[in-house]
């Protein structure tokens, strides 16, 4: 794991902080403690279970609570994907609920693909993540949070510097090119697999949870895809500089994965292998902790709003 946590921050300095409802790290410590870990991250080392991950949350969490914090990162994957395909967003109808409906910062402007396979990645992808928010909010209810403030421009730039994949005073274009959007994709899709691991063990009610595993699946196809193709375009050492950033954001233990065979977990894998598939030992996709996975769109390890969404999270996990 490279230790880029300094500059991750450092990249987002300025952004105004929020007012957290539930304080995710002290359940986390609680947890921790009862083991005998350190705080950073030690919940879901490569054999973790879900089990851990829902010992991890507070007993006051809901599974309201769960599927909204599952829908702000689909507000937030759904404007990204809807603006690289359409040059547009959600609309209107989609974006309304409990709190007040923040702004998007950036995107508006479609992808100019040259690639014909990554436009129709893209086209899939997008409608899938418009499906995810529409099928979260019917299932929420009147209880659905209204999509929340997005930073879906200068956040692709701090996240590219702190992975060295620019120089400190370049800008990263998520929208320029093939290339800028699959190493822009990628900094989101391993996130969603995770976060729906890590919560699926939290949720009480077998409807939700079909419902929450049905959406994991779907996510981990969708980083499947954004894997694969950047392994077959060459973009291997860009795709491990991201993982590397973001390893540096969820805690002390080297737990995300690139796609090269290096950063493999699997036994008898090779240095010139592909990890397409970022699992542990045991062949399981690791899962994180809604703190965690906090600190990755936070762009930051204190949990502080910032990053892709500048005013926080709406809902109480945020």
């Amino acid at each position: 794991m490279i230790d880029k946590q300094n500059t991750v921050e450092s990249e987002l300095a300025g952004f105004e902080p929020g007012t957290r409802v539930v304080n995710l790290e002290k359940g986390r410590r609680a947890f921790l403690q009862t083991l005998g870990l350190g705080i950073a991250g030690a919940a879901i080392l490569g054999n973790a279970t879900t089990q851990s991950q829902a010992q991890a949350l507070p007993s006051s969490v809901t599974d309201a609570d769960i599927l909204n914090f599952a829908l702000n990162l689909e507000y937030l994957e759904a404007e990204f994907y809807l603006n690289a395909v359409n040059g547009t967003g959600l609309k209107a109808a989609d974006l309304q609920g409990v709190g007040a409906i923040g702004a998007v910062n950036g995107g508006g402007r479609a992808v100019p693909f040259t690639d014909p396979n990554v436009r129709k990645y893209a086209f899939e992808i997008a409608a899938d993540e418009e499906a995810h928010v529409r099928f979260l909010r019917a299932a929420l209810g009147s209880a659905a949070v209204s999509r929340p403030r997005l930073d879906i421009d200068f956040a692709f730039t701090a996240a590219a510097r702190a992975a060295g994949l620019i120089g400190a005073n370049d800008r990263f274009d998520a929208y320029a090119n093939d290339t800028n959007f699959l190493l822009a994709s990628f900094i989101f899709e391993d996130v969603g697999v995770t976060a729906y691991n890590g919560a699926a063990g939290a949720i009480q009610n077998k409807t939700y949870l079909s419902a929450a595993a049905s959406i994991l699946a779907v996510e981990a196809y969708h980083a499947g895809i954004i894997r694969t193709t950047l392994y077959a375009k060459g973009l291997i050492n860009q795709a491990d500089a991201i993982s590397n950033a973001r390893d540096s954001l969820d805690g002390n233990t080297d737990l995300d994965q690139g796609i090269s065979g290096t950063q493999s977990a699997t036994p008898g894998f090779q240095f010139s292998d592909a990890n397409l598939v970022p699992t542990n030992a045991q062949g399981l996709v690791f899962a994180r902790t809604p703190g965690q996975v906090l600190n990755i769109v936070y762009l930051n390890t204190t949990q502080s709003p910032g990053g892709f969404f500048p005013g926080g999270l709406n809902g109480t996990l945020r």
